[in-house]
């Protein structure tokens, strides 16, 4: 982590194919706080940051793209601004991983909501890596 205030580089984001294929792939475990879904899994080859994340938010369930953005734009902001908790957890193991956040409802919810689940799966995910 070289960056000590809160930000979301790209090399925080997943964007490799090969990447998303192994977190979907099966081998990966997850952990829900409605709406939203957390899919991770332990990975070697990052390399400064101890997490790379992937928001998703379907197509299906919004037609629209400014609903989805919209979303994402929340998870983002929830995410950075609450990051901190599961980084300090992964450095003093010295693992890193991947999470894909993924949206679950067929509506919108103010931020304040999406931001008490985030911190829900966040702390839920650095008390499973202490342990």
């Amino acid at each position: 982590m070289n960056e000590p205030h809160n930000s979301f580089c790209k090399q925080e984001r997943i964007n490799s194919k090969k990447a998303i294929e192994a977190l979907f792939s099966g081998k990966a475990k997850s952990i829900a706080s409605f709406p939203l879904l957390a899919v991770y899994q332990e990975v070697e080859e990052l390399e400064d940051y101890p997490v790379a994340v992937l928001i998703s938010v379907s197509k299906k369930r919004f037609k629209h793209a400014v609903q989805r953005n919209r979303i994402k734009r929340q998870i983002r902001e929830t995410y950075r601004i609450n990051k901190h908790a599961l980084h300090n957890a992964l450095l003093s193991k010295g693992k890193k991983m991947h999470i894909a956040f993924i949206y679950l409802d067929t509506k919108q919810h103010p931020t304040e909501k999406i931001e008490q689940h985030m911190l829900s799966l966040l702390e839920r995910l650095a008390t499973q890596i202490q342990e």
